[in-house]
């Protein structure tokens, strides 16, 4: 039987090999660990924090400063072939003391091989971390949606903006702990906004026709529009 984690090339199993199974058994502590674990804290030394393996999945904490420089060498290394970025997200707990965890789900398609990352954003310093949109192009509608819901700035990021929520939207991030547990404020609150809002300013140019709106858009949008962006994008 195929180890593990040994890297496997199309059309090199024998004839007579078994067909891949789904693990049984697997404890929930404890474990194989993923051998990039180990790789990790030797390439980056203090930079990898904590290493947990839950129900077979390895867990790999790492310094927020360094997220960036990891991802790059897992991605770049031979002996590592990280080429698919499948989800970056976001965990807030109720408990105060604890920070807000922003997690990027790796796997090696080539070794067979997924790792978690995660690096710990303390309560009350910028709940920011570097992009990785430099090294997966992928991670550019992931990590704006994990800013729109969590509010987590991805530091470099090409094009930083909400992707679900609409840009004027000011209730806050919706998977946050402390957003209104009815999805809104006050109506109070709601009318206040109401009442300050341009409601022309949620068109294009193109979509204006009677009252011209373009110097009520926030900047960014102005430039986006003035640089011939389409309407939707």
């Amino acid at each position: 039987m195929t180890p593990r984690f040994e890297v496997v090339q199309p059309g090199s199993a024998a004839p007579d090999a078994p067909a891949p199974t789904t693990p049984r058994g697997v404890p929930q502590r404890g474990g194989a660990v993923n051998p990039t674990a180990d790789a990790l804290r030797a390439r980056f030394g203090a930079a990898i924090g904590r290493i947990d393996v839950v129900w077979g999945e390895t867990t790999v904490v790492v310094e927020p400063r360094r997220v960036q420089d990891v991802v790059r060498w897992m991605h770049d290394d031979a002996g590592q072939r990280y080429d698919y970025l499948a989800d970056v997200t976001a965990v807030e707990f109720r408990d105060v003391e604890l920070p807000l965890e922003v997690v990027w789900h790796l796997r090696s398609l080539p070794f067979r091989r997924f790792i978690r990352l995660k690096a710990l954003l303390r309560r009350g310093a910028p709940l920011e971390v570097d992009s990785v949109w430099p090294v997966f192009k992928s991670a550019d509608w992931l990590e704006r949606e994990c800013y729109d819901m969590f509010g987590v700035k991805f530091v470099g990021h090409p094009d930083l903006r909400r992707i679900l929520m609409w840009e004027q939207y000011k209730e806050g991030f919706p998977l946050r702990k402390d957003f209104p547990l009815r999805g809104r404020f006050s109506r109070a609150e709601q009318l206040r906004q109401a009442l300050a809002a341009n409601p022309e300013a949620r068109y294009s140019m193109e979509e204006l026709s009677i009252a011209d709106a373009f110097e009520d858009l926030p900047d960014e949008m102005r430039a986006r529009l003035a640089s011939g962006e389409k309407t939707g994008e």
